[in-house]
This record gives structure tokens, sequence and C-alpha cells, in this order.
């Protein structure tokens, strides 16, 4: 307390200038229209540029929320897509003595749940990452899973609380594709080499291909709902001694940099499996 009037009596009069400054000036901008607007003038810029570098570093320390809402909202549109439900036989009509609440959801063939990526191993020839959703909260292996851009891989391995999956670029991993502007399909496999670039093979040469044309998961394919994109044409190989070529295709997902993933659940996969299976072992 001493300091403070030591300091008061030795700036008195610098202080003292300061204040009948202020007053001064407060007097000039309250009586004088003009000098009132100029300073309202000034006072909006500085603190506009003010709240706008604070908003910029306050978005900056929001984004992992933001992030986490996006992904919920996809994941709540990717549930509404057509595509993931079956259409009812509507050769037959039944009667159900209640109200129905939802006469889509009986039929609804995929689920989507989201995952956040928590490790990544991209630099072997298996590639693996892990996720923190697992048996718990209903992750099983040979779940589909897709990202932001497109196919990623499906699901190995789980735990009560993780889950690890391959991803698509892996030597052993294989999804059934299609171009999107012809339709044809072809199989999809990695090489080994390159991390972004995977192969697409079984494709005529009487096909129209182009570079930059969409490929997407076709309808053949057990776990992946139909018309995911896994990447675009790079370059069209052309063999001479088939009747075939061999297409390189840019992943649509970047396995270094992937953080949020979906895990797609096929509810009819095990019927599927079942049946085709009770047929092989019939003509055998």
């Amino acid at each position: 307390m001493r300091n403070i009037f030591l300091f008061i009596r030795r700036y008195f009069n610098f202080l003292s200038f300061l204040a009948l400054q202020a007053l001064a000036l407060s007097f000039l901008f309250r009586y004088n229209k003009f000098h009132e607007a100029a300073f309202a003038s000034v006072a909006n810029e500085v603190t506009g540029r003010i709240n706008g570098q604070y908003n910029t570093v306050e978005y900056y320390f929001k984004l992992k929320k933001a992030n986490e809402n996006l992904v919920k909202e996809n994941l709540a549109l990717r549930d509404l897509l057509r595509s993931n439900y079956q259409q009812p036989d509507s050769s037959k009509r039944l009667v159900v003595d209640s109200i129905r609440v939802d006469s889509l959801k009986p039929f609804q063939k995929y689920i989507y749940r989201d995952a956040k990526v928590v490790g990544s191993f991209v630099t072997t020839q298996t590639n693996f990452i892990t996720i923190h959703r697992g048996s718990s909260q209903g992750i099983q292996p040979d779940m589909a899973v897709i990202g932001p851009g497109g196919v990623v891989g499906r699901v190995v391995n789980t735990s009560p609380n993780f889950s690890t999956v391959m991803t698509m670029i892996s030597r052993v991993f294989k999804v059934d594709g299609k171009l999107k502007n012809t339709g044809e399909r072809g199989s999809i496999s990695w090489d080994g080499q390159n991390p972004r670039l995977v192969q697409m093979r079984n494709i005529p040469k009487s096909v129209p291909v182009q570079k930059g044309d969409s490929v997407l998961t076709s309808e053949l394919s057990s776990i992946f709902p139909p018309n995911i994109l896994i990447g675009t044409v790079d370059s069209v190989l052309n063999d001479p001694s088939t009747n075939f070529y061999n297409l390189r295709l840019k992943t649509a997902t970047n396995f270094s940099t992937v953080q949020f993933v979906y895990v797609v659940q096929n509810r009819l996969l095990e019927e599927q499996a079942n049946l085709e299976k009770a047929t092989r072992n019939t003509n055998e």
C-alpha cells in the first residue's frame, strides 16, 4: 500500500493530466455529434478486429467438438439412406393389431455406428487401424468400415472396447467394385506398393474407361453397402496378352490421416452366409 501512495505521489502530475485528458475527450465525444460518430466508427473497427481474432482462436480449440458433432450428424443421415432398407413384399398384405410407429425399421438392412481411430499401422504389407468400439458396443468381425471419403476396410478382431480393422491397403484384402459410369464389375486389391493406389482387375477392354472415373462398391459385396466410393481411376494399364484392363485406382480414403470412421453392420449377412454355405455343402 505504501508503494502505491509513493507511486501516485511521484507521478501525480502525469496521472492528473491523463485523468483530465480522458474527461475532456469524453465531453468532446459526448456533446459533439461528428466526433462521437468518428469515435464510434474507430471503436467498432478495433473491437471487431479483436473479436475476430478471438473467434479464430476459440474456433481452433473447438474443432474437436465440431468434428464429433459432424460425425454424429453424418451417422444419423447415413441411417436414413434409402439404400439401407429392403423393400417389403408388396404382394401380400399383413394386418397388425397395433399402431405401427415406423414401417421401415423392420426392413433396415444396414446399421451404422461411429468410431474414432486410436491406432494406425500403415507401413507394412498387412495394415490395420484400431478403433475405440468393441464387442460391448455391438462390433463384430467382418463388419464393413467406411470413412468420410469412402471404403476403409473390415473388422477382423474385437475386444470389449476396441476393434482392429484391416484396411484396404492390405495384401489379403479384397472387395468387389464397379465403375460408376458403366456398372462393369471387377475385383479390387492392393499390390503392396503405393499406399494410395489399389488395383482393379477383370474390366473388359470393350468398356470405356477414363482417368478420373469413380469406382464404387457393387451390390455383390456381402458386407459393404452398395455405391460407397472406393477410389478414382488413376491410370489404365493395357496388357496386350489379355482382353482385360488392369486399372490403378487412387483410394478415396487417406489412411495416414483418417480420424473418424463408421462401422456398418449388414443385418442379413448371417442369413445370406448360412444359405450359401448350405448350398455349397449340397453340391459337394
